[in-house]
């Protein structure tokens, strides 16, 4: 986890704030797992947002795969593109 860039930390923080966005594609991307995760960010971030966001990643069904409801329909937007993958995403 040390050899991560800047670019890449800072794609992994914006990813872990994202609500939709699971721990699986952070893992899927740049092979962190969920723990690694937790403490990127609280070694990047202040004491107060670091527990602003474990209050609301934990337990959230949109941020653990095995959580969330398999309906099999979830709204894509046409701009959002597939993971692939790259490293980092394309903008």
């Amino acid at each position: 986890m040390n050899d991560l860039s800047e670019i890449d930390k800072d794609r992994i923080i914006e990813m872990a704030w994202e609500d939709r966005t699971p721990f699986e594609a952070i893992l899927f991307q740049f092979n962190i797992t969920e723990k690694e995760v937790i403490m990127l960010m609280k070694r990047e971030m202040t004491l107060k947002n670091w527990k602003k966001w474990r209050a609301r990643v934990q337990g959230r069904k949109t941020k653990h795969s095995s959580l969330r409801d398999d309906n099999g329909f979830r709204f894509k937007s046409s701009r959002q593109k597939q993971i692939s993958g790259n490293r980092i995403s394309k903008r």
